[in-house]
């Protein structure tokens, strides 16, 4: 089986950080702004992939608001 050497592994361990810390930004934003059950689609959403949901965030309810 092929191992992960350490620059593998600390960059599969920033990618997971930074795709929780972004979901639970998103859910967190979500709620604060009013978007009541749409705010879990949001964090779920932007807990698996990374950067697509926090641009369309930022496009549609960020901006929208402005």
């Amino acid at each position: 089986m092929n191992q992960l050497t350490t620059a593998e592994l600390w960059i599969v361990i920033a990618s997971f950080a930074l795709v929780l810390v972004q979901g639970t930004w998103l859910f967190l934003d979500a709620r604060k702004r009013g978007l009541g059950r749409y705010a879990w689609f949001w964090g779920i959403w932007g807990s698996t992939t990374m950067p697509l949901p926090l641009l369309l965030y930022w496009i549609f309810i960020i901006r929208k608001r402005r």
